[in-house]
């Protein structure tokens, strides 16, 4: 249902209340606590699982605006349409006057929404990604060659993938970080140690992701829980970044893999393992910092 210029102004004006008070409410020091803040907000009600145009998608929208522009970013907005008609919006935020071959960490932010009476929170697909993806424009706020993309559509075809390859296809990338799901311990077999990550794409990087790892001591894998089927399924046909490995730049995925909760009501941020969660983001912020 297309959103109402009077009823956009509504939503701008309590998500604008809404974020003031959550930011506030952050006393705790933390990574961890700031990725939960962000994940809260995210998978709550208000953005009523952020399916793409819906008002709970503008709701996540300007809160991840409004978090980039504090932290001093140029925000760009790219519009687009899916096959149903819904409006999306990817987000792309970076320094301006910056003209070579930029870093791109992306994340997508839209969700399954609500469907019939069931709310689908997607906390941790994939608000668990769009918050380790504010953490990390925190972290590079100072770096020019660094470029952040919050895609939308994810759900609706990949739509918003396409239109960011459209949009950026006069920018020059050297690398694209990739970050879907990230904050549960659930998923893994018994022989994945509680505290993992998955870096697909990683295995030519894995002296350089050692060391970047040598202060976190998570156990990094480079398969998707030893399946050569999955790991292809994951890494090249249904995530976002996949029109960027078609274009032929390098695309590190960062996961901690799908759970039994992915897709469902129970995805919720009390599902998440924060402080593991926050490992991975240091660590992932950790290698980029040498890229």
């Amino acid at each position: 249902m297309p959103i109402s210029a009077r009823r956009a102004k509504i939503i701008l004006i309590l998500c604008s209340l809404m974020v003031a008070a959550v930011l506030q409410a952050a006393t705790l020091p933390g990574l961890d606590t700031t990725l939960r803040r962000d994940v809260e907000f995210l998978s709550d009600t208000i953005c009523a699982g952020r399916k793409t145009g819906t008002a709970g998608s503008s709701a996540a929208s300007f809160y991840i605006i409004q978090r980039l522009k504090d932290l001093g970013y140029e925000v760009e907005v790219n519009a687009f349409r899916t096959t149903s008609g819904a409006v999306g919006h990817n987000i792309v935020a970076c320094r301006p006057g910056y003209a070579g071959r930029a870093l791109l960490i992306m994340s997508g932010y839209d969700g399954l929404g609500k469907i019939g009476e069931k709310f689908y929170p997607g906390a941790d697909s994939n608000a668990s990604g769009t918050a380790a993806l504010l953490s990390l424009a925190e972290r590079f706020k100072g770096r020019q060659d660094v470029m952040l993309a919050f895609v939308d559509g994810h759900n609706a075809n990949m739509s918003g993938a396409e239109a960011l390859k459209a949009y950026l296809k006069d920018r020059r990338l050297r690398m694209v970080a990739s970050l879907d799901i990230l904050g549960c311990t659930l998923a893994p077999p018994d022989e994945f140690w509680k505290d993992y990550l998955i870096v697909l794409g990683g295995a030519p990087y894995q002296k350089s992701l050692d060391k970047a790892n040598a202060g976190t001591k998570l156990h990094l894998y480079y398969n998707y829980y030893g399946s050569r089927s999955f790991t292809d399924l994951f890494y090249r046909k249904v995530s976002d970044h996949k029109v960027f490995l078609e274009r032929g730049i390098p695309v590190l995925m960062f996961t901690s893999g799908i759970t039994m909760n992915t897709n469902r009501e129970t995805d919720t941020w009390r599902s998440l393992d924060f402080q593991v969660f926050a490992r991975r983001v240091e660590m992932i912020g950790d290698w980029l910092q040498s890229q």
